[in-house]
């Protein structure tokens, strides 16, 4: 039976007990403008520095962002014994180097999602933060956010009777710019490592890691791929159906789909969003949940960063709300998806 009411989230609230870090930013573009916003509006935490390659782009940042010290290298922010974490925003196809910069140096890391470009370079990212004793933390930022708490308990708690699938979207009408970073390959470029990890994602908190992936789509004329759908296996009864699209833009929405009721999550899914919840009959009451905290679109980013905080705090090397395996196990499934991409296309 549907239940009357909600489960409460576990949210992460700031200024709860999680040490105010020092934060040091590397490569201020556009995401990285979102993440400083968010902190500074809704965390206790603290930007110290920001690096660029270019020294006046680094102090255009800072100045925006209340920041105390900029610097034109990388190098520099890393070797700066006032900062406890770095946040890299760079493109995925630095997150390696960088990455391993970062952790030499002994600082805690944030990596932008994905973390790494593939699996293999993800494994080495783990190796070596293991070896450094620090945190390794892709920004998963979906993961941390009240939605997602409500959602794990319901699927914990059974509410949704077993599931038997999720369906989920990600398309945006990226326009055709063969120098932009999407549509680059030695950049990272691509639908799937940059929009369709959300739904993948999504399926793996929900139902793990896939027994089977079969993929077909399309690739650009610049050799990444523009769209995709996939489907994964999980066993004999439980079938997954995922989209992406870097050409049309899609409702991207999701569904999770149990023997006793559905779980709809209002698109965009992957930031704060409403979810519906219904019992499987066709004309049933639904009850619809709406985010208490009153935190929206991108200022959604700083639950990641208190979330971080707080695991730094209690003395962890990695999230347990997005293990360092199932990130890997994630870019595992998105290997395997590109590669059936490319062949079918």
């Amino acid at each position: 039976m549907i239940p009357s009411a909600f489960p409460e989230p576990e949210i992460f609230f700031p200024d709860r007990g999680e040490p105010a870090l020092r934060w040091g930013i590397l490569a201020p573009g556009w995401i990285a403008g979102f993440f400083a916003g968010a902190v500074n509006r809704h965390t206790g935490q603290k930007l110290a520095a920001v690096a660029s390659r270019t020294q006046s782009r680094a102090e255009a940042f800072a100045a925006e962002h209340g920041i105390e010290r900029a610097y034109g290298s990388y190098r520099e922010l890393v070797e700066d014994p006032a900062i406890d974490v770095v946040y890299i925003a760079a493109p995925q196809s630095e997150h390696l180097e960088l990455g391993l910069l970062v952790i030499a140096a002994g600082k805690q890391v944030l990596i932008e999602k994905p973390l790494a470009t593939n699996a293999a370079d993800a494994r080495a990212l783990v190796a070596a933060a293991a070896e450094a004793d620090v945190l390794l933390m892709e920004a998963m930022w979906s993961r941390y956010q009240p939605q997602a708490s409500v959602i794990r308990t319901l699927v914990s708690d059974g509410i949704l009777g077993e599931i038997g699938s999720v369906s989920a979207d990600h398309g945006q009408a990226i326009p055709v710019d063969h120098d932009s970073r999407l549509y680059r390959r030695d950049l990272g470029g691509g639908a799937l490592l940059d929009l369709g990890i959300y739904p993948i994602q999504l399926d793996s908190m929900v139902l793990g890691a896939p027994t089977s992936i079969t993929a077909v789509g399309a690739m650009t004329e610049t050799g990444v791929d523009a769209y995709s759908t996939i489907v994964l296996g999980h066993g004999d009864a439980v079938q997954s159906t995922l989209t992406t699209s870097m050409i049309t833009r899609t409702p991207t929405t999701a569904v999770i789909a149990g023997s006793d009721g559905r779980l709809e999550m209002a698109g965009p899914f992957h930031i704060p969003t409403t979810l519906t919840l219904a019992g499987t009959g066709l004309f049933e009451p639904r009850q619809i949940w709406e985010d208490p905290t009153g935190v929206r679109l991108m200022d959604g980013l700083a639950w990641e960063a208190t979330a971080l905080a707080r695991y730094v705090g209690e003395g962890r090397r990695e999230s347990p709300l997005h293990t360092l395996d199932e990130t890997v196990s994630i870019l595992e499934t998105i290997d395997v998806a590109l590669r059936q991409v490319a062949a079918s296309a």
